[in-house]
């Protein structure tokens, strides 16, 4: 999980605070992610010094709250708008950026749409599944009669599988998110203050 993308994400909601962001992280992708919260710390210092972040003075307790820049903003929209991956990040990618965009409580004020989301996903393990089809088959597109080596027709037929599993997610996720009430998915900032965490640093 890109953990940059999302927390830049969920400070498109409003103003929040380290800790905050931490249990926003953990809800919204349902707990399915386990982040260390000196990580989300770490990733909101380098987001302000590369100005996609920045202060937006403290709580009435004294802890210091991050918003999003106009850079940030542009970069959380182009993950959430995007369905590119590192091969090894797909499936968490994919459905990283379902739930948090199915989360946004405005997202149409946006530009995002959750089900838009889907169907570009959608699109794409599509043609994941028709390529990888191919190779499984044990031929590519450049020789029909090239036959391809054991590890890439096995290679080729996990990717058969796996776009096939992310098709019927993306199937089932769209008719939820057809069917159910927009308040079981969207929602605004937890303002319930955890009973612990560390005290951050200042924001310069």
């Amino acid at each position: 999980m890109s953990v940059r993308s999302c927390l830049l994400a969920i400070l498109t909601i409003g103003p929040a605070y380290g800790f905050q962001l931490h249990g926003e992280l953990e809800s919204r992708t349902a707990g399915r992610r386990a982040v260390n919260v000196g990580q989300i710390y770490g990733t909101l210092e380098r987001l302000v010094k590369q100005e996609a972040v920045e202060s937006a003075g403290r709580t009435p307790d004294g802890l210091p709250l991050y918003r999003i820049t106009a850079l940030g903003r542009a970069e959380a929209l182009q993950w959430l708008s995007g369905a590119e991956s590192t091969p090894d990040d797909e499936w968490n990618d994919l459905v990283d950026r379902v739930l948090i965009a199915a989360s946004l409580p405005d997202p149409h004020a946006l530009g995002i749409d959750a089900r838009e989301v889907v169907a570009g996903y959608r699109q794409r393990w599509q043609s994941v599944a028709e390529l990888a089809a191919v190779v499984a088959a044990g031929t590519d597109f450049e020789s029909v009669d090239t036959a391809g080596t054991g590890a890439e027709r096995l290679a080729g037929a996990a990717r058969v599988t796996l776009a096939a599993a992310a098709l019927a997610w993306l199937r089932d996720v769209d008719t939820l998110l057809a069917d159910g009430p927009t308040e079981a998915f969207q929602h605004g900032l937890n303002d319930v203050r955890p009973k612990r965490g560390r005290r951050p640093a200042s924001v310069a």
